[in-house]
């Protein structure tokens, strides 16, 4: 079995399915929408697809959504990273404050 993501028109993901691989093709094109396939354990497009990720389709990878706007893609994991490290475990990002908040 395998998992692919349907992506709209924008790239965005708006469904996940597991399927035969021979049912869905890997860039099979439909009405107003593709089957992009997905690795659930991120061996291949950076990131497993979920709905509202962005396919990337010059980087061939799946993107989460932006948190923060103060936030940068990290171009090897296409995933986003905070301006400074997290300190550890419990802490939240505060946008306002462009600091971590430890969680009390």
């Amino acid at each position: 079995m395998s998992h692919f993501a349907k992506i709209n028109s924008n790239n965005i993901v708006t469904e996940v399915i597991v399927s035969e691989q021979d049912f869905i093709n890997s860039g099979a094109v439909g009405d107003s929408f593709l089957w992009i396939q997905t690795s659930y354990n991120g061996n291949f497009r950076k990131n497993y697809a979920n709905t509202g990720f962005t396919y990337d389709k010059t980087r061939d990878a799946f993107i989460p959504p932006k948190p923060y706007s103060s936030w940068t893609l990290d171009e090897t994991t296409c995933q986003w990273e905070a301006p400074s490290a997290r300190p550890g475990l419990y802490y939240n990002w505060n946008e306002t404050d462009q600091a971590w908040d430890e969680v009390t």
